[in-house]
Parts: C-alpha cells; structure tokens; sequence
C-alpha cells in the first residue's frame, strides 16, 4: 500500500515513559491505520501497557507526540481519551456487580435536563449489537453474568460512547475457544466498520488468526512491525525475545505413576451458601500433571483451595494423601493448611492471586521466601542464612531480574519476575504435591516456557502436579490427563492425546464427557 493513501488512526512518535530510574518505554514509535487490527507483542517488562496506557490517559509521556486522524493531541486523563474516541477494554473488568447492563453502559453519562431515556440507551444497545454481533441483554444483572458477557458489556461501553479505536489487554485469557472465536467474529465486523483495534495478547496462535499487522516491543524498545501473513509464531517469538526461541513443550513420560492424593465426593460452598464444588473425585499422581480446564468461576479456586485446608468442606468429602515412604494413608479433609504443614506433608501451592494470597509486594525477595522457610529457626528466632542462600539459588537458575535482592520491594519487579519468584519458592519447599493457579497468567512466551520446564522438572522428579490453566492448547501439550470443570461438577477427565481443543471446549461449557481411569 502507498504510504501516502494510508489513513492513520493513532501515530505515536518518539514516546519516552520513566518511572524514577526505570525507562518504561524509549523513544517509541507506533501507527496504527483505520480499519486495521494491530497486535501488541512484548515480553512482561516490555513496555506494552504503559504505552497503551498513555492512549488511555492514564499516564501521561514525558517526551514525544501522540497523534489522533492525523492531528496532535494531548491526553492527559481517561475523558480526554474518550473525546478522542479511544477505548480501552481492561483484563480485569471495571463493572458494577448489581447494575444491569444498560446501567453499567452508560455509567457516568448525562442525559437531557439530567435524565436518562431507558427506552432510548435500549435501542442505541440494540443497535450496536446488531451491527457487530454482540449478544447482550441491556437488563441482565452483571453478577448474574459469564466472563465472556462481561466483557461484551465492556465492548459495548466504549462503543455506545463513541469509541472509534479500541484497545483489548488480553481480550480472551480467560474464554473458551467458542467465546474467542465469537470475539473475533465481532473484532471483524468492527474492523469492516472502520474501527481500528489494537489488541495485546502472548497468545501468538490468535495473533496470526485475527490481527492484521504485528508491532513488537522489546525492554522498552520498538523494534519494528511486520505484516500477520508474512509472519510465524517462531518468527514472532525470536522477534520479541531478541534470539531463536524453542517453541516446544514437552511432555515426557514418568515410569508407573503411583497415586499420592485421592480426593473423593468433594463439595464446598461459598460463605454465602453457594454450592462452588459439586461432588468432585479425582486422583493426582506422582510423575504426572494432572490439568484443570473450565471458564472462570467453575470452581478451580475452591479446588486448590480445599487442598491445601484453605476451605471448609461439605460432609461426605473427603481427602486422602498416600505417604510416598510408608504407603500410609492421611485424611487431610479435616485439617488446616499448618495441621498438614505439622503432618509432614509437602504441598506446594501457586495460588491465582499473587499478591493477595502468594507473596507480600512491599517485602524484598529474601523476605518473601522467608515467608516460606521461616520454622527452620531452632529457637525463636528464624534461620537468616537459608533464605537468603534459597533466595540467591531462584535468581540465579530462574534468571530472575532485580536491582537488589535485599532492598527492592517485589512489586516493583515486573509480573513474570514476580511469578519466577513465587514458583521458585515453592518448587524450592521439595514438595510431594505441587498446585498452581493460572501459573503463567499475563506472562510473555518465554517467561511461561520456563515455568512449563520447570513443572515438568518436577513431575519427571516424581511429584504430582496440579495445574490450573486457561490456554486449552497449552493444557492439552503439557498435561498427562485433564480434569475438565463445569458449574463446579467434573464434565470428565480425559486424555490429551485422544481429544481437540474444542471438545474439551465443549465440556467446560456443558456436562458429560468422556472420563478415564479417577
């Protein structure tokens, strides 16, 4: 195409970002035309969200221009980024659980003399959902409502407002692969309309199915942009990592897996009575992974959860750990997460929740896997030397990049370093049981190919693994058996090798499925 006939929605030019001493983003260009679906692509630390966040107005550049159909804008806040018609779509929806749809759309607007015309924000709805294919009803409650419809209500939010560009931060980390087909389907129509979209995902399978072009960041850099067609996941991946990146998982096999964890009619319900597990039975071994599929909120939390002691259980569960030196059976169904600790039982968890329920964001890393390590002390004072020698060990094998090991607070690292640190720590705790929670959730393929490594290390050294995850494909190359998860009822456990994508797909949306061996 001409240059010159080319018609650009966004021209981003020589965009530098600092925070302190850390240079975000540097001297960055970025175009995106009319009509064009960009992919975003970068390692975690890249600079990616912070240049589009600057678009969002949620920072502001400190050097460079930012240009909007051509002409110079200043976005210094998020209404200015609407009066720009930018729209940006969020991983993590910013919703009203108990506004309907209609009222979440047009939250914050006015109306005439103040008022707003139900009738007439319906049909304006109507209309946009008739246009792209959104499904949405404008009165369903958002609490009443799946990850995938809200975030059609998303969508539609910055559509109603006048949105003519669109930003999606990992659109489909947690849909399944009939929800993302339907996304992109709409992402098309938007893009025939005109619309111009810019799309941040590690997924490159998705970015070589709905994106036109690919611009890529790499520590902060603009390292250049190529056209989707003319592009691989390989090529894509050594672009963003700087060097020739293996795109292998592996899945080699453990010699006579022996059961360790039998969990049986297991039920639990949430601290408002609702019923979050359903009857579930399963058996994780030793030298296998065993993966958990299903939408978000079909369960997995209360899963791991109820594991570890962590959640009160319904009578009739149970839960029995098989001891690996004496063949002797535990019941853990009872017990709290320190009465298993007490029981000498080994169990690693990588809860979904970071910071909330994983490390502490304003202690440094020694201090973190002190959290982990500190009843080694023989007195009341803690061990010093162990976490600080385990600490060290993680940086260095896990390539973990931090200023200081002893004085940056782990929050100012960036989500895969955090997350090296988390898997580090525990795989660290030599357990017998290893679980984790959307262990790679937000991290760039590289990052995410070292903990699906260091998973596997541990499988093939004889531990169970129980991984919850989001990417079926991922699932079905990593995983020895999957156990998929629907409304909080097992659908069935399968065999990788023996099923698509989108079966399993189909089984986390309804029940019934083909099931192994428990």
């Amino acid at each position: 195409m001409d240059n010159e006939n080319i018609q650009y929605a966004i021209q981003m030019k020589h965009i530098t970002k600092r925070f302190g001493s850390v240079l975000a983003n540097d001297d960055v260009d970025l175009e995106l035309r009319r009509g064009e679906i960009l992919s975003l692509l970068g390692e975690n630390g890249s600079g990616k969200t912070t240049l589009m966040n600057m678009l969002g107005g949620i920072y502001y550049p400190d050097e460079g221009q930012i240009f909007i159909n051509g002409e110079e804008v200043t976005i210094a806040s998020p209404k200015d980024a609407f009066r720009c018609g930018i729209g940006m779509i969020h991983q993590h929806f910013k919703l009203i659980d108990v506004f309907t749809a209609a009222e979440n759309i047009v939250l914050g607007l006015e109306g005439e003399k103040g008022k707003l015309n139900k009738e007439a924000i319906h049909k304006v709805i109507r209309d946009i959902s008739d246009r792209y294919g959104f499904e949405i009803d404008p009165d369903q409650k958002v609490y009443n409502m799946s990850v995938s419809q809200k975030q059609t209500v998303e969508i539609v939010k910055v559509l109603y407002r006048g949105a003519d560009i669109l930003i999606l931060d990992e659109p489909t980390a947690v849909l399944t692969p009939q929800e993302t087909e339907k996304l992109f389907a709409v992402m098309r129509n938007m893009k025939a309309d005109g619309k111009a979209i810019i799309i941040i995902t590690h997924k490159l399978h998705e970015v070589l199915s709905v994106s036109d072009r690919v611009a890529v960041l790499r520590k902060g850099k603009y390292v250049g942009s190529v056209d989707t067609r003319d592009a691989t996941r390989q090529s894509l991946s050594d672009m963003m990592v700087g060097r020739a990146v293996s795109l292998n998982i592996d899945c080699p096999k453990y010699d006579n897996p022996v059961d360790r964890l039998i969990v049986d009619h297991l039920s639990v319900r949430s601290k408002d009575g609702v019923l979050r597990l359903d009857d579930v039975s399963f058996t994780a071994r030793d030298g296998e992974i065993l993966g958990i599929a299903g939408i978000a909120g079909s369960g997995q939390k209360e899963l791991l959860e109820a594991i570890s002691g962590m959640q009160t259980l319904e009578e009739g569960s149970s839960i029995t750990y098989i001891d690996p030196k004496t063949g002797e059976r535990e019941a853990l169904d009872r017990l709290d997460p320190l009465d298993i600790i007490n029981l000498g039982v080994r169990m690693a968890f990588v809860p979904e929740d970071r910071f909330g329920m994983g490390l502490v964001g304003g202690m440094n890393i020694v201090e973190n896997v002190k959290l982990r390590s500190f009843r080694r002390g023989r007195s009341i004072f803690t061990d010093q030397r162990f976490p600080q020698k385990q600490a060290t060990q993680i940086v260095d094998e896990l390539q973990v990049v931090t200023p200081d090991l002893n004085r940056t607070p782990l929050r100012r690292l960036s989500g895969g370093n955090v997350q090296k640190v988390l898997v580090g720590r525990e795989i660290a705790g030599t357990p017998r049981v290893m679980m984790t929670a959307y262990a790679v959730r937000g991290l760039d393929i590289n990052t995410s190919l070292t903990i699906y490594k260091l998973l596997t290390e541990q499988k093939m050294n004889g531990v169970a693994v129980i991984y919850v995850g989001e990417d079926l494909d991922v699932l079905l190359e990593l995983c020895d058996r999957i156990m998929v998860l629907c409304g909080g009822k097992v659908s069935g456990i399968v065999d990788p090798r023996q099923v698509t994508k989108e079966q399993v797909g189909l089984m986390m949306t309804q029940l019934g499925g083909e099931s192994d061996a428990q």
